[in-house]
């Protein structure tokens, strides 16, 4: 089971970020558990580099130029440079400021070429009863699966978040029933591309309902935001599932 800790710009102490790290370093030991934690960019510099544990580290975003006279930017090749091996892409908070599915698509080509693997987030604003959110879904796996090639589209892992689910408390996530028909839906645009993916869920994630979320749902793993900066939840959360 895979669990991504997306930071966001909660942590902004070293120290906060470190005893995370060390944390969740005892929770990668146990069997059939992956972590990958997104901390901003400064703190995968900070801890990245030299770690030889079962932590792997992704960067939350990355620009989709290649570098030069671009102030700010954090390119696909100095996110490897400091050990980040997973980029999450296409989160629902940057396309809200502007991201469009263009943009994504060069930064997964972006972080493909560089070795690391993209977390490709999609997940519609909400629901209607006419089920036009699953076209929605399909056109934003689109936009990047078919512009790739066979082999680089296995390298994806998918992250569906539902933005109406996301950053709530644990009541107002998505149904496992529903989820588990979600799942299966993606899979089955994803056949249209000959690609087998593993399939991530994030929003309103929480210790409380992370066993039920998993069961029978067919994900891979979770996205976990707020409760990824919180020892105890995280803790628990991993816990309740492996």
């Amino acid at each position: 089971m895979i669990f991504v800790g997306n930071w966001k710009a909660y942590i902004e102490s070293p120290q906060k970020a470190k005893a995370l790290f060390a944390s969740a370093k005892r929770l990668a030991g146990r069997k059939g558990v992956r972590i990958i934690l997104a901390p901003s960019a400064p703190h995968v510099g900070l801890l990245a580099p030299g770690n030889r544990s079962k932590v792997s580290f992704a960067l939350q975003d990355i620009s989709n130029s290649t570098g030069g006279a671009e102030t700010g930017e954090v390119t696909a090749a100095a996110a490897f440079g400091i050990g980040a091996r997973y980029v999450i892409l296409g989160h629902s908070e940057r396309r809200a400021r502007g991201e469009s599915d263009q943009i994504i698509f060069s930064k997964v080509q972006h972080t493909l070429a560089h070795g690391m693997t993209p977390v490709l987030c999609i997940g519609e604003r909400e629901r209607d009863s006419d089920a036009q959110y699953l076209q929605f879904i399909r056109a934003q796996l689109a936009a990047v699966f078919s512009g790739l090639t066979p082999q680089e589209r296995i390298k994806i892992i998918v992250a569906y978040e539902p933005i109406w689910a996301i950053g709530l408390h644990a009541s107002d996530a998505i149904a496992p029933g529903d989820l588990a028909e979600m799942i299966l839906y993606i899979r089955k645009v994803l056949g249209d591309y000959m690609s087998s993916n593993q399939i991530l869920y994030g929003g309103s994630v929480e210790p409380g309902n992370v066993r039920m979320l998993a069961a029978g749902s067919g994900v891979d793993g979770f996205l976990i935001g707020h409760a990824s900066v919180d020892v105890q939840n995280f803790t628990a959360l991993v816990k309740a599932v492996s």
